[in-house]
């Protein structure tokens, strides 16, 4: 069994900094792309930022600059850095990655199961 687990969400005025976790455990060979992704009340999920396993970063327009995305393969686990948080930013934000377990045969998409970030103004 392959599981995913946030952590680091929280309540935070506007301006502030959160940093999220997200680490991934059970029978697991390799892990690819990871990825976090939220979703506020009312609106689609989305993608905040990914990350390869070589550790090259990508970002959605509106987290560039303020988010930092990175890993660290040997724990198998993905940190999100969140600096001057904006009332908008407020979601609940779920890691993604592409898992190959042991015995497995292709790379699966896992979730968590989420961790809720709120930014007051």
């Amino acid at each position: 069994q392959v599981q995913l687990v946030e952590s680091g969400g929280g309540l935070v005025q506007a301006g502030g900094s959160l940093r999220l976790s997200c680490a991934a455990s059970g029978s697991i060979f390799r892990i690819n792309t990871m990825g976090w992704y939220r979703q506020a009340p009312g609106k689609q999920r989305e993608l905040v930022a990914v990350i390869s396993r070589s550790g090259n970063p990508n970002y959605d327009d509106s987290a560039r600059g303020r988010f930092t995305i990175s890993r660290d393969n040997v724990k198998n686990t993905m940190y999100l850095q969140m600096d001057s948080l904006k009332p908008e930013d407020t979601a609940a934000y779920y890691c993604n990655a592409y898992i190959l377990p042991y015995g497995g045969s292709a790379f699966t998409p896992y979730w968590g199961q989420g961790t809720q970030v709120t930014v007051s103004s």
